[in-house]
């Protein structure tokens, strides 16, 4: 066991027994999400460095303070990526991080999400104990599927310092087609289109200067994608010039998320809906910036509207969550999550208990309780 995670431990034993808390942090390019921030800060950057990688294997373990964009400098080198596109936020955005938040970019609804891939993590619990699941293989059919516990949980059931993912070759053919219509009709098309077998890998819906623009990316085989642009139609975009543009897509940095910095009391909702929602009534007749095919869409609208835009989205048999209440990316901004029910709150609170019964890491970061 090296310094830094000895030190840790050391860290987390001493904090249980004073029952003083903890907050987890990476890079803190993800601060803006969440209920509360307290306790002393206990930096994961020191756990750094990747472990191993097999390209051959398509499997690689990294320390959880390694930098996400060290990690997909080394997979872009052997031709591979994290398909389901971590957004950073911020450039010291760190592994640990990434699959503490369990936040997925542009290709998430066609590839799946960072819980998919996630093979194996060590963790270190509230009781100081240094603890593994899972492996590095993808059948791992003993016991229960822990790891997946941790993408999503904020820091909350422990502190991971390292886990083991699933990566996947980049594809070697890509293509972004453009569409002007309306919302409905770009639901209608992604609906069809979903049932057709196209290599769709993401799609954006948004309104520019009130004429809405659909965005279409497919990945896969050179002849797939080359069929798909001939049949599907729309203006094909030169890769160079749409590359930038889903990357500022996945880190929030597109015009229409910029907008609201400069309309003050505008939050950033998160609904996520089924794919096959139909187009909803927004307060305010806002136009939203639709992702996943349909199934996620982003709204500004301030917090006075949270109630009807939770309405909106349980009607359609999905939820929506405040993401950012106010300010930029990366400032404080009091994010909020939805547990949807009193029995799914019971069971995140039994898990907090038997992870961390101190209640020491990152508390009051999803629920005031716990």
């Amino acid at each position: 066991m090296d310094i830094a995670l000895r030190q840790i431990i050391d860290c987390v034993r001493d904090s249980a027994e004073r029952r003083s808390p903890l907050r987890i942090r990476g890079g803190g390019t993800k601060d803006f999400h969440g209920l509360a921030l307290h306790g002393e800060v206990l930096d994961t950057r020191p756990l750094n460095g990747i472990v191993s990688y097999e390209p051959s294997e398509l499997v690689v373990t990294a320390r959880a303070g390694t930098p996400l964009s060290d990690l997909e400098a080394v997979l872009a080198e052997k031709g591979q990526c994290l398909p389901f596109e971590p957004p950073h936020f911020g450039p010291g955005a760190t592994v640990g991080g990434m699959v503490a938040a369990g936040l997925s970019g542009p290709a998430r609804a066609s590839v799946g999400a960072v819980r998919d891939y996630l093979l194996g993590v060590v963790l270190i619990n509230g009781r100081g104990e240094l603890l593994t699941f899972g492996g590095q293989v993808m059948k791992n059919v003993a016991g229960y599927d822990v790891s997946r516990l941790m993408a999503g949980a904020w820091g909350t059931l422990g502190l991971l310092t390292e886990v083991s993912l699933k990566v996947l070759p980049v594809a070697p053919a890509e293509a972004t087609l453009r569409f002007e219509c309306n919302q409905a009709d770009a639901l209608r098309k992604l609906h069809a289109w979903g049932g057709q077998p196209l290599p769709l890998n993401a799609s954006c819906w948004v309104e520019d200067a009130g004429v809405g623009q659909l965005y279409v990316r497919l990945r896969g085989a050179v002849a797939a994608v080359d069929a798909a642009c001939k049949s599907m139609g729309g203006t094909r975009l030169d890769n160079a010039t749409a590359a930038p543009d889903w990357q500022a897509c996945r880190e929030q940095t597109l015009p229409w998320f910029a907008a609201r910095l400069a309309r003050p009391g505008q939050a950033l909702w998160r609904l996520s809906l089924p794919a096959t929602a139909p187009v909803l009534a927004l307060p305010g007749g806002v136009s939203p910036l639709v992702e996943w095919h349909g199934a996620l869409r982003w709204v500004q609208a301030p917090l006075a509207h949270g109630d009807v835009l939770r309405e909106a989205a349980r009607a359609v048999g999905g939820s929506a969550s405040l993401f950012i209440a106010d300010g930029a990316v990366g400032e404080r901004a009091g994010g909020q999550f939805d547990l949807k029910s009193a029995a799914l709150e019971q069971i995140h609170a039994r898990l907090k208990h038997s992870f961390d019964p101190a209640g020491i890491f990152n508390p009051g970061r999803m629920a005031p309780q716990w």
